[in-house]
């Protein structure tokens, strides 16, 4: 029997980098076993089946899909999807004050939809922007200087700053700059006036229309994977949430212990993978970095008719909409909703706890039907049936301040050697998926050639560019 095969491996959370991880580590030899506290494998990134009185639903908690510049992982998707991996467009629209603008913005489109102070207030920006200069260290400068200073203030007001703020309900002007430089494509208006006038092909990066997107929605993707995991002999534990951590006289992990069915549970391993979110894996091992996640509700409701629209989701501006996004599942793949109907999302952020998250059912569905009505989606389309659903951790918080309580935290963890976290909420970083199957992949990889890489990973990625532009699909 090799050394390896007889090494234990815990991961913590059956999300894109615990499942890629947990891969790497069977394709090796080592033993595994994931503990995840859902029912089911995915994540944030799994899709729940709603079984209407026409038919079934099926809901993402939020809009993903695949992209992604890295040909192996590609080939690994295709590989494990066959057929069953769709090709999508993307189109998406902002709605702001009874308005709707193409997204990304599009000169005709401007100035055919938007109201006059704003093309007039844009164009004075403009010409102010020509002598400015910009700062240039995301890190800081807080979100709205960093589109004031790129983008003006007329189109900050406009589209940044209401969406903005009910996204992270806090005042923009306290929310970190890198954000903003992570999120969005475009350098600044002399891009977007380059980018906009008829005919010029700029090579500004802009976001992917196309992508790849699961059959039965994009939990499928996940679902199949553990499958796969499964008959290669990983053990995948759901229900269970990790509790505690047993520590032996070096601060190594010996045990990681959890609750499953009423009763505290220990797992003895050799290593731990953690996509845990980074404040509780702090509080696990007795260290309060002050660190928060902003959490989403969804509400998601069948619809008696084909299309609500034709668009992949839609940008809500408006601060007196609850939601941020309204998203019609069906767009990404036909297979969302039953033949000859339609469904709709709508994203709503929240901390848990507050009056959103704790809201009655039909409450929240009679105040999203009173914003539908708003949006010109007729609310009598609905069925009256919904569900709603939960993202505790949805988007690590970066105010101004979470930078230095990021060190801090990691400092800390860092002192357990055979710990290593990764994954989204793990290294508290706004990343896609395929980047999370990536830091996965990372975390196992540094197991199997002893290497550490640890700091590697909490920075894989952070580059000044927006992630998601280049594609080889």
């Amino acid at each position: 029997m090799s050394m390896t095969s007889e090494k234990h491996i815990a991961v913590l959370g059956a999300g894109p980098a615990g499942l890629m991880a947990a891969w790497e580590l069977v394709e090796a030899g080592y033993q595994v076993t994931i503990l995840d506290r859902d029912d089911h494998v995915g994540g944030m990134c799994a899709t729940q089946t709603f079984k209407g009185q026409h038919g079934e639903y099926r809901f993402d908690f939020g809009g993903h899909r695949f992209i992604t510049k890295n040909p192996k992982l590609l080939a690994f998707v295709d590989e494990l999807m066959g057929d069953e991996l769709l090709y999508a467009q993307r189109k998406s629209v902002i709605r702001y004050r009874g308005r709707i603008y193409q997204y990304p913005l599009a000169m005709l489109d401007l100035i055919k939809n938007a109201p006059l102070p704003l093309l007039v207030g844009g164009a004075i920006d403009l010409g102010k922007q020509l002598f400015k200069t910009k700062p240039q260290d995301q890190s800081t400068v807080s979100f709205a200087e960093w589109i004031e200073s790129r983008f003006g203030t007329t189109l900050y007001k406009h589209f940044f700053e209401g969406y903005t703020a009910k996204l992270w309900g806090i005042d923009p002007a306290f929310l970190s700059g890198d954000w903003a430089s992570q999120r969005i494509s475009l350098m600044d208006l002399k891009d977007v006036a380059r980018r906009l006038l008829p005919g010029r092909r700029s090579s500004v990066r802009t976001y992917a229309r196309q992508y790849r997107y699961p059959k039965w929605g994009f939990g499928q993707l996940y679902t199949r994977l553990a499958e796969e995991l499964e008959k290669k002999g990983v053990k995948i534990v759901l229900n269970s949430d990790v509790c505690g951590l047993a520590f032996d006289a070096n601060n190594r992990i010996q045990a990681v212990e959890y609750r499953h069915q009423g009763e505290v549970n220990t797992l003895s391993c050799d290593e731990v993978i953690s996509t845990l979110p980074l404040p509780l894996m702090c509080q696990l091992t007795g260290f309060d970095s002050g660190l928060e996640f902003r959490s989403l509700r969804f509400m998601n409701m069948p619809m008696e008719t084909e299309n609500i629209s034709d668009n992949t989701w839609q940008y809500l501006s408006d601060p007196e909409i609850l939601g941020t996004r309204l998203q019609e599942p069906k767009r990404r793949s036909s297979y969302m909703a039953p033949e000859g109907r339609s469904s709709v999302m709508i994203e709503i952020p929240c901390n848990k706890g507050d009056e959103v998250w704790t809201m009655e059912g039909d409450s929240l569905q009679q105040r999203v039907f009173r914003d539908l009505e708003s949006l010109g989606v007729d609310s009598k389309l609905a069925t009256g049936e919904y569900f709603t659903s939960y993202t505790e951790h949805a988007y690590p918080l970066m105010d101004m301040t979470y930078q230095a309580k990021r060190e801090k935290a990691i400092a800390h963890l860092s002192q357990f050697d055979n710990l290593i976290m990764t994954g989204r909420q793990g290294t508290f970083r706004y990343i896609f998926t395929d980047t999370a199957m990536e830091m996965g992949m990372m975390a196992a990889q540094s197991i199997i050639d002893g290497k550490d890489r640890r700091r590697e990973i909490f920075d894989f990625r952070n580059e000044k560019t927006v992630i998601e532009v280049q594609s080889v699909a």
